[in-house]
């Protein structure tokens, strides 16, 4: 029996439900050349229904299916076949595409000088092997809840100083007239201590608003990204006072 006009029209209805819902799913590209390891972080991600996730299993791979359709994460591992997740995460930061998803690396390194290498080739969250599923499921949504934002009010987008221009939407920064190239890490955090001038900001609370989270990295990192930040800053890197025991400041 054909189907009358009104069941057509409701299973089109049902149709356009479902692709919008598929729509609306978060997709999650992992790049892991460990097929038990890809297929467990699918598993759990996907187990909730919001989240669609894709595997690449080489560095080459992941470059193709990220530029061709970017997606809302990446979860990139380092140790890869073809191309370095390293090299990956530089050529991704580089292409206006995909330079703005959010990337969490996972591998096997676990020093402190890894985890700056990878934060620094613009990763915004580092988890280490063996992990727990359960932790790197909280990471994801940590660095989304983080890409989307937190209702703040929106700061000026332009900060004019004796030395220091900063266009946080063009993502220009200049120093006495002359551009400064930061990592995106440097520049998220200058962003966030200019937006919040003349505030002490814990090391704590630079980890949990600039790298998405408050735990596993070392407050040290925070040490070393502002070194480099004032270094690259020359003149304008002395606004950024260090308040003994407490944090940093941003002063005018």
């Amino acid at each position: 029996m054909l189907p009358t006009r009104m069941e057509r029209a409701n299973g089109a209805a049902t149709t356009r439900t479902l692709a919008g819902r598929a729509q609306a799913r978060t997709r999650v590209l992992v790049v892991e050349d460990e097929g038990d390891i890809a297929g467990l972080i699918r598993h759990t991600l996907e187990r909730g229904g919001d989240v669609a996730v894709d595997v690449a299993m080489s560095g080459d791979e992941a470059l193709k299916v990220a530029t061709a359709d970017p997606p809302d994460l990446i979860i990139l591992d380092l140790n890869l076949p073809v191309m370095g997740g390293l090299e990956v995460c530089r050529l991704l930061r580089s292409r206006p595409g995909t330079a703005g998803v959010p990337i969490i690396m996972l591998t096997a390194r676990t020093s402190e000088g890894d985890r700056v290498t990878g934060l620094d080739a613009g990763a915004d969250d580092y988890v280490t092997k063996p992990f727990s599923l359960r932790e790197l499921s909280a990471r994801v949504r940590a660095v989304l809840r983080r890409g989307r934002g937190d209702g703040a009010a929106p700061a000026p987008a332009v900060y004019r100083g004796r030395h220091l221009v900063a266009d946080f939407d063009a993502v220009s920064i200049a120093v006495d007239g002359e551009p400064v190239r930061l990592t995106r890490r440097e520049f998220e955090l200058l962003k966030y201590l200019v937006e919040n001038r003349s505030r002490v900001l814990s090391r704590d609370r630079l980890l949990e608003r600039v790298w998405g989270y408050d735990r596993l990295i070392e407050t040290r990192s925070v040490d070393v990204h502002v070194g480099r930040l004032r270094g690259k800053l020359g003149e304008a890197g002395k606004q950024i006072e260090t308040v003994v025991g407490l944090g940093y400041r941003f002063v005018e």
